[in-house]
């Protein structure tokens, strides 16, 4: 399937759920993840980062609380 979808539609309330490697990230942030090998960030679409959770479910509802709509990036 390769049907467009216009984002702009959806607003600045849109959010990109991703997953990321804990190695990747800087040290005091892999100390307080502890033995989590992944996180995921919370991205407005301007790829700011705005959160950093445990869970992926977390993210979403994160998100939703907030009055934004999450989707997520491969």
């Amino acid at each position: 399937m390769d049907t467009k979808f216009d984002f702009s539609e959806m607003g600045d309330r849109l959010v990109y759920v991703k997953a990321v490697a804990v190695a990747d990230l800087p040290a005091d942030v892999r100390e307080a993840a502890g033995d989590l090998d992944e996180l995921f960030a919370v991205h407005d679409s301007t790829g700011q980062q705005l959160a950093l959770v445990a869970e992926r479910e977390m993210a979403f509802v994160l998100a939703r609380q907030n009055d934004m709509q999450p989707v997520t990036v491969h």
